[in-house]
């Protein structure tokens, strides 16, 4: 399988609100991603598999410390690398951009989501009590500096 990584276009998002649907239990709209598209300061990228989106991936610039506000692969494309691809990719973009930090947060039970984001260089500060809801957990605050 051929993955190409490539950024987010309006034409993506009726794909990608898909995949958030079934990967989430508080997805992110149609709206949301559109939102995105209009601020200077939000990257996002995507990854193609077979000629469908395969996974999104993306952060805010804040004075040049980037929050990961999103990361998700579709079911049918997990545990291919693709999380980590896009997440190296989405880092090496934002490095030649000036970022240098990144920070995120993810649930205390994601272990294969922890796993990839240590991978990637982040370790965990902290954590949110409460944070995340339906269900209700906490957050590890992960940053890579």
């Amino acid at each position: 399988m051929e993955i190409e990584i490539r950024e987010l276009h309006r034409e993506d998002i009726e794909e990608l609100a898909d995949i958030e649907s079934e990967a989430f239990s508080m997805p992110w709209s149609k709206q949301d991603f559109e939102a995105l598209l209009s601020h200077s300061y939000c990257f996002y990228l995507v990854a193609l598999a077979d000629g469908h989106i395969a996974g999104c991936c993306g952060y805010t610039d804040s004075f040049h410390e980037a929050t990961i506000d999103n990361v998700v692969v579709a079911k049918a494309y997990q545990n291919q690398g693709i999380g980590q691809a896009m997440l190296g990719e989405l880092i090496r973009r934002a490095e030649a951009s000036g970022v240098v930090a990144f920070t995120l947060e993810v649930r205390v039970s994601n272990q294969k989501a922890i796993h990839i984001y240590e991978k990637a260089g982040f370790a965990s500060e902290g954590i949110r009590p409460g944070f995340y809801e339906k269900p209700r957990e906490d957050a590890m605050i992960m940053w890579r500096r």
